[in-house]
């Protein structure tokens, strides 16, 4: 099984998606299965994990919606709000779809301290026993609270999406490389190689600028807790899927034949609990 563990699906609303500002016109408009499937297959990728992109039980609506209908996008890493006293309640609601593999909050948009906050880490406690994996979405300067939160959870699988984003437009590696290697140090957290270009600069970035960031990730999580993701559609704004995911494949071609399909789609399935 081939896996792109990281992309979105969205109907464009200017208002909701103000994130995605003027300078990102080439993503400004709808991105659904439909665009999706024909990519996937010209690759050779069996499936795609759906991620939320907004913050609304309706997101997560949507994205099972399409998963329903669509027998490729095999699970779905929804949004639910996890400092709500009544999220065990939500949980066993949304439950009932089989494809709901994970949830994720955005929280490099909030401030220092959220992941510590006392309502928020009870919402990751029910996480475990409905055998949910949690993606943390975080910036570098956040990995230090990082730590403390894995910590707390030593059962519950966490993933690190984008590789904390680190500054690779400034030519910054450190603190975010020992920081990696230390966040690494808990084995119940795994890391996507996904995102990467769209933190370098989008037009002029190649492979020898992007090797260092890649030799972090994977010296620190190694071939059985990396896994691949495109970051589609966001990454377009830095180059075509084909660039995206040629920039991995190349780099772990290096890599035993049983390494590369673990980054590829075997952590995937074992990460995330999805069927064959």
């Amino acid at each position: 099984m081939r896996v792109d563990t990281h992309q979105h699906f969205w109907k464009f609303d200017p208002q909701r998606d103000a994130w995605i500002t003027d300078d990102m016109s080439v993503i400004q408009r709808d991105f659904l299965p439909e665009d999706l499937q024909p990519v996937l297959q010209q690759h050779q990728l069996d499936g795609c994990i759906a991620v939320q992109a907004d913050t609304s039980e309706k997101e997560t609506t949507f994205l099972l919606d399409l998963a329903d209908q669509h027998s490729f996008i095999k699970g779905v890493v929804g949004w639910l709000d996890l400092c709500s006293p009544t999220i065990d309640e939500r949980l066993e609601h949304f439950l009932k779809h089989k494809k709901l593999k994970g949830l994720r909050h955005i929280v490099q948009a909030e401030p220092d301290g959220f992941l510590l906050r006392k309502d928020f880490q009870r919402g990751i406690s029910a996480l475990e026993k409905y055998n949910l994996t949690y993606d943390i979405l975080i910036f570098p300067h956040q990995l230090e609270e990082a730590f403390e939160f894995v910590k707390t959870f030593p059962k519950q699988k966490f993933i690190l999406d984008h590789g904390a984003k680190p500054y690779i437009k400034d030519g910054k590696i450190e603190p975010w490389k020992s920081q990696m290697e230390t966040l690494a140090g808990f084995e119940n957290v795994a890391c996507k190689v996904s995102g990467l270009t769209t933190e370098a600069d989008w037009n002029t970035w190649d492979k020898t600028s992007m090797q260092p960031y890649l030799e972090v990730i994977f010296n620190a999580f190694g071939t059985k807790r990396t896994l691949f993701g495109s970051d589609w559609p966001v990454s377009l704004l830095a180059g075509s899927y084909a660039e995206t995911i040629a920039l991995v494949e190349d780099y772990i071609s290096k890599f035993s034949k049983t390494e590369q399909q673990q980054i590829m789609g075997l952590n995937a399935k074992n990460w995330y609990h999805l069927e064959n």
